[in-house]
């Protein structure tokens, strides 16, 4: 091979490699820019609705500040119901054979949640869908910034059920956010779902007042 056309495909090969470090072609595993280590966060508030009606909204509510003093890369909410094998956060798994899908929501989650609360709807879907399926992201959280959540929820299936959230530091599992004595931040609700009517009356003044 001649020393031009040698020349000529080295260039190429070094052209293709620089290429395909651009496009992200490397080794670097995709979670490398997430800083590694335990980030203190507190739950301030946790709300949700013990006892609710089918097809009555509910807001599920949470709020997290920042403890420490280093940025959580992301504030982020992984949460599940029941023993959490359903394909999303809201639903549960049925164990009835020949089903296509087996998940099935227990709440929907309404249209352009979840969302900061008193922020507007967005023009589009949530900014804190992730691709995870049950785990929302919002974003870094400065030390002693607080972030408040919400999620509106309409219940759909009746029954109890444990729906259960977990506090994360990051989408990418090197941060981990923990409580003041190193623990994981978690929370709970057991939440009874009823499919019957709320009962009605006209009081004195001819108002119609419902009853629990």
């Amino acid at each position: 091979m001649s020393v031009p056309r040698r020349l000529a495909l080295a260039l190429a090969i070094a052209s293709t490699a620089i290429l395909i470090s651009a496009c992200g072609g490397s080794d670097e595993p995709q979670d490398a820019n997430e800083p590694s280590g335990e980030f203190v966060v507190e739950v301030t508030k946790a709300k949700l609705d013990k006892d609710q009606r089918l097809a009555e909204t509910s807001d599920l509510v949470l709020a997290v500040r920042n403890a420490g003093t280093e940025t959580l890369p992301e504030l982020a909410f992984t949460i599940y119901t029941d023993d959490g094998t359903a394909n999303g956060s809201f639903m549960v798994r049925s164990e009835q054979p020949g089903l296509a899908i087996p998940s099935r929501p227990v709440w929907v989650l309404e249209n352009k949640y979840p969302r900061f609360v008193g922020a507007p709807p967005p023009k589009g879907l949530s900014g804190g869908f992730r691709a995870q399926t049950n785990t929302f992201g919002f974003g870094p959280l400065e030390p002693g910034e607080t972030k408040s959540v919400v999620w509106r929820l309409t219940p759909v299936q009746a029954g109890t059920y444990t729906l259960t959230y977990i506090v994360e530091a990051g989408l990418d599992g090197n941060a981990r956010a923990v409580t003041t004595d190193g623990e994981q931040v978690e929370g709970a609700f057991i939440v009874k779902i009823t499919d019957a009517p709320a009962k009605a009356r006209v009081n004195n003044q001819g108002e119609v007042v419902t009853e629990e």
